[in-house]
């Protein structure tokens, strides 16, 4: 069992915490990884002081190949160069892959690694705290759980992470279930622990979750707009409840155009079309999914222009909208 260094502990004193952010794979139209797309959006975050999360659901990490993981983490290591921690999914059915996947981005220059739960075969409790056991025995970084339950069809139940949360190398969680009741009664469970951090990555009650006592969020549209999900964050460690509320409003009315009403399938294509509006990155993505239709790109972004302009926001990036 892990221990308390002190009996009160000052949110400063966490090993993890803040912005992370689950970074897109940048793709060229040969559906190379992009590199230099990889630095533009890299510094987009870095500006922020926000880490990045490469190789998640928004990376697309189930449809790229070993060489295009390789690839992304080479110029993300390369580019960040410790400026950040850069965190990195390793989720997939075969635990060995997992493990030598975790020991290669390890000996690259990765500093943690992201899990969730195998997706083929439902799961027991037990078999599902099995397994991140092994996992966590034999990866060579710090290792963060992952609860997806809309992508993996089953969520880890929250007794499982309790006991996981003991294990010397399983340092966080980053959970995704829509629920209020479990926000709560994860701030209660770890909120004292310096070991152990709670990141949300429901980035709609982003501001709720900080303000009961959240180590992080992990918002997909930060992609797109860092510079909010900061500020949202340090409004609300700073109790400025009002301030982080508006923010709250605001990014929830910019995430609602590219996610709402879609799967989330068609989410991740809409997202990389509005970053290639504002110069980020180009709309390629994996198959399954594929790019938007020219309709569907001009009704967002005019909805974007809309959100933008109400709430006075200057995009900091050149803009190259297509004509």
């Amino acid at each position: 069992m892990k221990k308390l260094t002190e009996p009160v502990m000052k949110k400063t004193d966490k090993i993890f915490q803040g912005v992370i952010v689950p970074m897109v794979t940048p793709l060229c139209e040969n559906l190379s990884v992009d590199a230099a797309a990889v630095e533009k959006i890299l510094e987009h975050l870095l500006e922020e002081k926000i880490a990045p999360f490469i190789l998640g659901t928004t990376g697309e990490s189930v449809s790229l190949s070993q060489a295009q993981k390789m690839s992304l983490t080479k110029s993300t290591v390369d580019f960040v160069r410790g400026r950040q921690k850069i965190f990195a999914g390793i989720a997939g059915n075969c635990l060995h892959e997992s493990i030598d996947q975790a020991k290669a981005f390890a000996e690259m220059g990765v500093d943690v690694v992201v899990a969730h739960l195998p997706f083929y075969y439902p799961l027991s409790s037990s078999q599902m705290l099995r397994y991140f056991e092994q996992l966590a025995d034999e990866v060579l970084c710090p290792l963060v759980l992952y609860n997806m339950p809309v992508t993996v069809k089953q969520s880890i139940p929250f007794e499982v992470i309790v006991q996981l949360s003991d294990h010397p190398n399983i340092v966080g969680i980053k959970d995704s279930e829509r629920s209020t009741e479990r926000i709560d009664l994860s701030v209660r469970q770890w909120k004292q622990r310096t070991d152990f951090a709670y990141f949300l990555g429901w980035a709609a009650q982003s501001a709720y979750a900080l303000q009961s006592g959240a180590d992080g969020i992990v918002p997909s549209t930060g992609n797109l707009i860092p510079k909010l999900y900061r500020e949202l964050y340090e409004k609300a460690m700073q109790g400025k409840s009002s301030e982080a509320a508006h923010l709250q409003q605001v990014t929830n009315q910019i995430s609602d155009i590219y996610q709402k009403d879609k799967l989330l399938g068609e989410s991740i294509p809409a997202l990389k079309t509005l970053m290639a509006t504002y110069g980020l990155c180009k709309p390629f993505v994996m198959p399954p999914m594929y790019t938007l239709d020219r309709e569907e790109e001009n009704r967002m972004l005019a909805m974007l222009e809309a959100v933008l302009e109400e709430n006075q926001i200057e995009f900091e990036n050149e803009r190259q909208r297509k004509r």
